[in-house]
């Protein structure tokens, strides 16, 4: 542990040391890649030159050239390759101290001798034909976003670029839903590499610890090809951070932002130290480690009659229940970024690129309402947020070769203090209650890759991947007061401390999630001939190995005795060191022997795929992947009993995706795949704790089996200009023993937990549109205006077990929204200096939680979203100012039981039972608002 924290603590520092000085240049140069037309693929070794000189080179590994040390001018480029047409590209223009970024694509010869056929072209035209290939010729149906677009965007982190993407939504603002299934039905990766989840009670990855400024594009597969891992059902996403960049730069960006219901407004917290300003607690909360501290419950147990010792171990604990307050200041977010890139004289490039980045936000929720079964609460919700992420990635280029280093590092907390009052009518009580509740979560990636040509047929590739993930919550520590409804008008009846015992509203919880992956991959591609076209074929084989400790304490300061004199005081004065050292507190624990876990598992996979051209407009992509599962989780019973969870599958899953080229700017898309998804460690481990928003425990389910999917898509798509599409979408999904969240209420508090549904049929249909309205009128700003706009429509059916008698026989999938939308208008002026874009975004409702037979569905309501950014460069565009306004509507959320089932949120709406008298609407499980944020920020490029 000390040497991985040692690898840490030097890699953030290393970050902070630049090397080298950015030299003034007074020539330019031109680089880009060269791209087959048809299949999309890069071109290794193709000539590049310059006409009339002698100045030239061979594309590398990645297809890619660079043509360095040019005066300033226009100049005429000619690429030649064996078996190819080649080119002649006019008019490609070059400025002092810049880079011209010019990407062609080059068709296959058909026969005919390379010298007989040169096509001449120009720069603009041929930029726009790569455009087209790199839309048309993707092997799968997928949707994605480059880092020009994001730009273009108020986009600040990879969960808010997602909910652009074509059936994509975005839950709790982090976790991504596609195509209406939830994020346990889908995959991401990070630079090639699998990422694991950073959350401890669920299968999801935090996208918004990934800043989308170092994003270079991000793609969501929405069907399966076997080089694909296979436990997806919605889609796979693929996340590519920058590394080579084009130009040495420095950039600088400061912003700040405002909330309108939390900046400059009441803000209430707990202890606050400097450590948590960049997202790390300082010790100042964690569980004592000194010997004469309890290390379980029989230890704790144990201290009963010894009163001095009872004192010194009360002592240990964190005094922390200073409530402070004052006015939340604006939000924070700056970074800075650094690239460098070297060209060498044997032809290699080395390229790096370094960034920081960091934010801070102090959020206020100021009336959460929860009104539903016998409570009626008000929570006041305050935020505090700081997070801090560095990225640092170094490639080496030459020729044929190509070695990167590519590292992540991030660290999130979240401190959030809550005040609710109300009434529990099952108590006949009123509530006062206080809940200090931090997170600190931390994700290190590193990865190595290499891409080899080893011949002019045979490409190698292979990866090396490590990733460290933390989850801590230290000393989550509530206290409840409560006080008799009767008692309200009478001012000698007090609000009385429920610390006699451990209960829901006394208690101190310490849990601590360490996980970690390893991970390694082989793959070869072949170029053969099959019927005289060029075919690919490719193989690969690799494993995923991730281990897993989880452990949580449960723990309380309870009265030795009831006294109302005690329990009435104020939450600052309830543990004194007076009142301690009195020796009238005694410490107690209910940790419970399922409270820890540790788990591994190991994937192994093997696949073998055929990427084939059937006819000159016919393409095939087939193949088949194995994977073997093996998972072994160790806990104990209630009983003490072990609990022992294995799982071992072999799975073989193939996948076929057709592509036929209606014309040269339509394609029509079929494919069939295999695939699957299999539980989470958190989701089988028998651990169960109370959770205080949901008002309910939550426990996992050792019983779960892994789900196997069949899935079907067709996809029609035409390409009208560079950049613009319109695409119509259909598929289909049949899921054998889905996993799904659940609430079983036979008892007094709900447990949430997990179970399989058998069979479940989903299916619906997607278009998307992107388009520019200058056919409106050309001479006029409808010029620089593009429309955008995608849409899903989704459909499921689950039918309820019988293992208790449920409220509704049949509902939708848990997660899936049978709609959303988005939309946007994005425009450009004064040479795409002044940019302004309009989003919308808005999702049918969906079910978050099923019901049992006391509590129904929850269903969270559909909300409008709509976002507005401007920006402006200017001073040769290395400055620029920008202005983010997201969620100017300011829509409720609300989460809600339909209990008059007219598929809608109406509490007013009240259903009489003409029988029985008695009346039914709609319950809410939380209701607010989260405000609009304004924000600034402003750059300047070195």
């Amino acid at each position: 542990m000390k040497s991985q924290l040692n690898l840490k603590k030097a890699i953030i520092t290393a970050l902070f040391v630049i090397i080298g000085t950015a030299v003034f240049a007074q020539t330019g140069k031109i680089s880009g890649k060269v791209s087959d037309k048809k299949t999309g693929e890069t071109l290794i070794g193709v000539t590049v030159k310059i006409k009339n000189t002698a100045k030239g080179m061979a594309t590398d590994v990645d297809g890619k050239y660079s043509l360095t040390g040019l005066a300033t001018g226009k100049y005429t480029l000619i690429f030649q390759y064996v078996g190819y047409n080649g080119k002649e590209i006019s008019d490609v223009e070059v400025t002092s101290g810049k880079n011209t970024i010019f990407d062609i694509i080059l068709d296959e010869a058909g026969g005919q001798n390379l010298n007989e056929v040169v096509i001449q072209g120009s720069f603009k035209k041929e930029s726009v034909n790569a455009l087209y290939a790199r839309q048309k010729n993707s092997a799968v149906i997928s949707d994605g976003i480059s880092s020009d677009m994001i730009k273009k965007s108020p986009d600040r982190s990879t969960g808010d670029v997602l909910k652009r993407v074509s059936g994509t939504t975005i839950q709790d603002n982090k976790f991504v839903i596609v195509r209406g299934l939830a994020d346990r039905y889908n995959n991401a990766s990070l630079d090639n590499s699998s990422l694991p989840s950073t959350e401890p009670n669920k299968k999801a990855f935090s996208f918004d610890i990934v800043p989308s400024g170092l994003i270079d594009n991000i793609v969501v597969n929405k069907t399966a090809t076997p080089d694909l891992a296979a436990d997806f059902a919605g889609g796979s996403i693929k996340i590519i951070t920058k590394d080579v960049p084009d130009n040495n730069f420095f950039e600088v960006s400061l912003g700040s932002g405002y909330n309108s219901q939390s900046t400059f407004k009441e803000f209430f917290y707990g202890p606050r130290y400097t450590e948590n300003y960049f997202g790390f607690d300082g010790g100042f909360r964690q569980l004592p480690v000194s010997k004469s501290f309890p290390k379980n419950t029989n230890a704790t147990e144990a201290l009963r009659g010894n009163e001095a010792a009872t004192i010194k171990a009360i002592n240990q604990l964190p005094k922390v229940w200073k409530i402070g307050e004052h006015d939340a200041p604006l939000s924070q977010n700056h970074q800075l970024s650094l690239g460098r890139v070297k060209d060498f004289k044997n032809g290699g490039k080395f390229g790096a690129i370094v960034s920081l980045t960091y934010r801070n936000s102090e959020s206020t929720r100021p009336e959460v309402q929860r009104d539903y079964y016998t409570y009626h609460y008000s929570d006041r919700v305050n935020t505090f947020s700081s997070n801090i992420g560095a990225m640092a990635n170094f490639a080496y280029v030459q020729g044929k070769n190509k070695i990167s280093f590519k590292n992540l590092y991030n660290r999130i907390l979240d401190d959030k203090f809550t005040y609710r009052t109300g009434t529990d009518d099952g108590r006949s009580s009123d509530l006062k209650y206080y809940a200090f509740d931090m997170v600190q979560k931390g994700i290190f990636k590193t990865s190595l890759d290499g891409d080899h040509q080893l011949t002019e047929k045979n490409k190698l590739s292979w990866n090396l991947s490590f990733a460290d993930i933390t989850n801590n919550q230290p000393d989550q520590r509530k206290i409840g007061y409560l006080r008799n409804v009767g008692f309200r008008d009478d001012p000698t009846k007090p609000f009385l401390a429920a610390n006699t015992a451990i209960t829901k509203e006394n208690n101190r919880f310490f849990s601590d999630l360490n996980e970690k992956l390893y991970g390694g991959a082989v793959n070869d591609q072949y170029s053969i001939k099959l019927f005289d076209k060029n075919a690919t074929l490719k193989g690969g084989l690799g494993a995923n190995y991730r281990e897993r400790d989880f452990g949580a304490r449960l723990l309380g300061i309870t009265l030795k005795n009831a006294d109302q004199d005690i329990q009435a005081l104020p939450i600052e004065k309830l543990y004194s060191n007076s009142l301690i050292n009195s020796g009238v507190y005694e410490l107690s624990e209910i940790t419970g022997n399922s409270d820890k876990y540790d788990a591994n598992s190991l994937t192994s996979f093997a696949y073998l795929m055929l990427d084939q051209p059937i006819t000159d407009k016919l393409r095939a992509v087939y193949g088949v992947r194995a994977e073997k599962f093996n998972l072994n989780l160790n806990s104990r019973g209630v009983d003490g009993s072990p609990i022992k969870v294995k799982q071992d599958y072999t799975d073989v899953l193939p996948s076929v995706n057709l592509t036929y080229a209606l014309t040269e700017k339509a394609n029509l898309r079929a494919s069939y795949y295999r695939t699957l998804a299999r539980p989470e460690f958190r989701e089988l481990a028998p651990f169960d704790y109370y959770d205080y928003e949901l008002l309910g425990n939550v426990a996992g389910n050792p019983a779960l089996k892994r789900t196997l999917i069949d899935n079907a898509d067709l996809r029609y798509e035409v390409y009208p200009a560079a950049g613009q599409i319109l695409s119509v979408s259909a598929f289909y999904k049949h899921f054998n023993n889905a996993i799904e969240p659940s609430i079983y209420d036979q008892n007094s508090t709900p447990a949430f937990s997990y179970f399989n549904t058998p069979k479940i049929n989903n299916y619906g249909v997607e278009i998307e549109l992107r388009h520019s309205l200058a056919f409106i009128d050309e001479e006029s700003a409808f010029k620089n205006l593009m429309f955008y706009a995608n849409g899903t429509i989704v459909k499921s059916k689950v039918i309820n077990p019988i293992d208790q008698q449920y409220l509704v026989k049949e509902r939708p999938m848990v997660g899936q929204s049978p709609y959303s939308v988005n939309a946007g208008l994005q425009y450009g002026a004064l040479e795409n200096n002044l940019n302004f874009s309009l989003l919308y975004n808005r999702i049918g409702r969906r079910i978050v939680n099923a019901g049992g037979q006391r509590f129904g569905d929850v269903w969270e309501a559909p909300r409008n979203v709509i976002d507005f950014q401007t920006s402006y460069s200017f001073y040769k565009k290395k400055a620029q100012i920008k202005l983010n306004v997201n969620d100017m509507l300011n829509n409720q959320a609300v989460f809600y039981f339909d209990y008059n089932n007219d598929k809608k949120f109406s509490p007013n709406n009240v259903i009489t039972n003409s029988e029985t008298g008695k009346t039914t609407k709609d319950e809410i499980l939380s209701r607010f608002k989260t405000g609009t944020n304004v924000s600034m920020s402003v750059s300047y490029s070195f």
